[in-house]
């Protein structure tokens, strides 16, 4: 690209850069920022304080941190704390819009998009899950309308729990490969990564492990104790270790020596940023066929995609998991989710918003 583009982030507002509470929306961030910034563009994020963002401008906005969708009803009435961190962050965009050409909202809640008529900068949203908020519905539909072009989503999957879903961007998700050594010998035992939460299923990958016996590594943030506890007291003699929040280069020592890793999602998963990040490993992905993730993985040749909810499944798989080619699942991290890859679909995304493409 040959015009450099001033993009202004404006990051989740559930948690810190770098604390786990956003779950995969982080590491977007932290990738496409990177990736356009190497491209010569401005860049900035602002975030809740204590965010860390390595390499990047940084700006850090006090206030209490919102609470998650996924832990509210569909139906619920919009909630906002009383100094809330998301208002104040937007608060600082208002003051400073002019000098940017886009401002990009990663966070999932319905004020971002309430805000945008009353910008004179464009806003491109990029919507980190589904359909979890009918206030959130109402509104992202209202401006995909008004707006049309500058809503981003992960998967068609994603898209299609939204009545929108045909004015939604396709960007997918990417990583940067350098950071996730391949590993063709694995060692005898699993991983399941991601926040511990209920959504997330993790009780199946646990019963999985117990019926085979191979040990089960489990990562990610404890965001639900209770939950935990109880997997804990259903699954006493389940061979299972968990590791606790992992930096990335922490959390591939892990997984890259694991034969497989196990996602079990509840709901829809957006993308599954985990998958791809198994796979830059050489690690084949056994997935519930839910979501992003049964738009990632290859069935037999990366992976295998088994019935929503199975633990039978899972332990099936498990089974035929020395089928699967450990150079497949590199090889199609390389070509579909690299960094160059995020960042052209990213950078068309906002051309065609300003009317450059």
């Amino acid at each position: 690209m040959t015009e450099s583009l001033k993009l202004l982030f404006l990051s989740t507002s559930v948690g810190q850069l770098g604390s786990g509470l956003g779950g995969g929306v982080e590491l977007t961030v932290l990738n496409i920022a990177q990736e356009l910034h190497r491209r010569g563009h401005k860049i900035a994020v602002v975030a809740p304080v204590g965010s860390v963002l390595e390499s990047i401008r940084v700006i850090e906005i006090t206030g209490d941190l919102q609470v998650t969708a996924q832990t509210q009803d569909y139906n619920a009435s919009i909630v906002m704390p009383a100094d809330a961190v998301l208002a104040n962050m937007w608060e600082y965009a208002r003051k400073v819009e002019e000098e940017w050409d886009v401002i990009v909202n990663f966070a999932y809640d319905w004020l971002p998009f309430y805000l945008t008529p009353f910008f004179r900068t464009p806003i491109a949203h990029f919507i980190s899950m589904g359909s979890l908020s009918r206030s959130l519905d109402r509104i992202a539909g209202q401006i995909a309308a008004k707006f049309p072009g500058t809503i981003g989503v992960y998967t068609v999957s994603q898209a299609e729990t939204f009545a929108f879903a045909d004015e939604c961007q396709l960007l997918g998700s990417g990583i940067d490969l350098l950071l996730y050594e391949f590993c063709s010998q694995p060692e005898p035992k699993l991983a399941w990564l991601g926040r511990i939460a209920a959504e997330k299923g993790l009780e199946d990958a646990v019963a999985a492990a117990k019926i085979t016996g191979i040990p089960l590594k489990i990562m990610g943030k404890m965001q639900d104790e209770d939950y935990w506890q109880k997997i804990c007291a259903d699954y006493p003699d389940a061979p299972v270790e968990y590791l606790g929040f992992m930096t990335t280069i922490q959390m591939q020592k892990q997984v890259r020596e694991c034969r497989a890793l196990l996602m079990t999602p509840r709901w829809v998963e957006a993308f599954g940023n985990v998958a791809i990040e198994a796979l830059a490993c050489g690690v084949p992905v056994i997935s519930y066929e839910r979501g992003g993730p049964a738009e990632i993985v290859r069935d037999g040749l990366t992976g295998f995609l088994v019935e929503p909810d199975s633990v039978n499944g899972l332990v099936s798989a498990i089974a035929q998991i020395d089928k699967i080619d450990r150079r497949a699942c590199r090889s199609q991290a390389e070509v579909e989710y690299s960094l160059g890859a995020l960042g052209d679909r990213f950078e068309h995304w906002f051309k065609s918003i300003l009317n450059l493409s």
